[in-house]
């Protein structure tokens, strides 16, 4: 039409961490935006400050909220986290754990080839959290922390975990506050949809891939050794029971012997070869 004139298209950003070391405090990506196509390229190590009162207790080293279509690739996070955890074992007034990076209110995010590398002995500092966001993928990651290596809050959707190595830490959880699934409800928070986790090395974590209110869930081809006799445990309540959970092809053992499965208000289905006996009522 005469007198009116295209709107321009953002083109593609690309921001761009050379190799090397580069301290960098605490940093929020704040979106609504309508460029779509953000490409963060670390070739270097990003460094948190060694002196923890800088993040204090915000929660979170690196913050991406409300952004849509970007992805992050390659790189080393170095959270430093030692100062804080021998604050801790003084039992003296120090600020809370963090998570190095967190992604809230946001869609279409790709995150490969990255390292985390925080002490062994850091608990409650998870490496990545996920909540309030869809269509997230993690891919090619080595995520060793002292805390969960991936956190699923409420409202995440269509995450897909791949070719990840975890540990030390606590494993892949779904995690809600407190009372969990009780307080959920209370506060009418959303649930989590269509997690996958394929292709996952746990080595040296508390758990492996564990949940709340879990509901068509498969579980297949998992293998491997468990720290504690009871290997597969599936701890419902009688008021938000467990259903649809299908395990296919699951072994493992306990100090070179057969494990145990625990299960409470839980029903789902087995086939192909199950170790431990699967406890689910059918």
């Amino acid at each position: 039409m005469h007198g009116v004139k295209p709107v321009a298209r953002p083109e593609a950003a690309t921001v761009y961490v050379p190799p090397g070391r580069f301290l960098l405090g605490k940093v929020e990506f704040k979106g609504q935006c309508n460029n779509n196509d953000i490409v963060i390229r670390l070739d270097g190590t990003l460094v948190a400050p060694s002196d923890y009162n800088v993040i204090g207790d915000d929660g979170n080293w690196l913050m991406f909220e409300h952004v849509n279509g970007v992805s992050i690739n390659g790189g080393t996070l170095d959270g430093q986290g030692a100062g804080l955890w021998t604050c801790k074992k003084t039992g003296k007034s120090c600020p809370s754990g963090a998570t190095t990076l967190e992604f809230s209110n946001s869609n279409n995010i790709v995150r490969k080839g990255l390292r985390f590398q925080p002490p062994a002995s850091s608990p409650n500092t998870d490496g990545i959290h996920v909540q309030s966001s869809s269509d997230v993928t993690i891919m090619n990651s080595r995520i060793g922390t002292g805390d969960d290596c991936v956190s699923i809050g409420p409202g995440a959707t269509n995450l897909w975990i791949e070719n990840v190595a975890c540990g030390p830490g606590h494993g892949i959880r779904q995690i809600f506050i407190k009372t969990l699934v009780v307080l959920a409800r209370i506060k009418k928070e959303a649930g989590v949809q269509n997690v996958t986790v394929k292709t996952a090395t746990f080595t040296g974590t508390q758990n492996g891939a564990s949940g709340v209110k879990i509901s068509d869930v498969k579980y297949q081809d998992i293998h491997g050794t468990s720290r504690s006799e009871v290997a597969v445990k599936f701890d419902c309540s009688s008021r938000y029971p467990c259903s649809g959970i299908s395990l296919e092809d699951v072994k493992l053992t306990y100090n070179n012997q057969p494990a145990k499965a625990s299960c409470s208000h839980a029903d789902g289905s087995v086939s192909g070869v199950v170790q431990p006996n699967s406890c689910l009522l059918q």
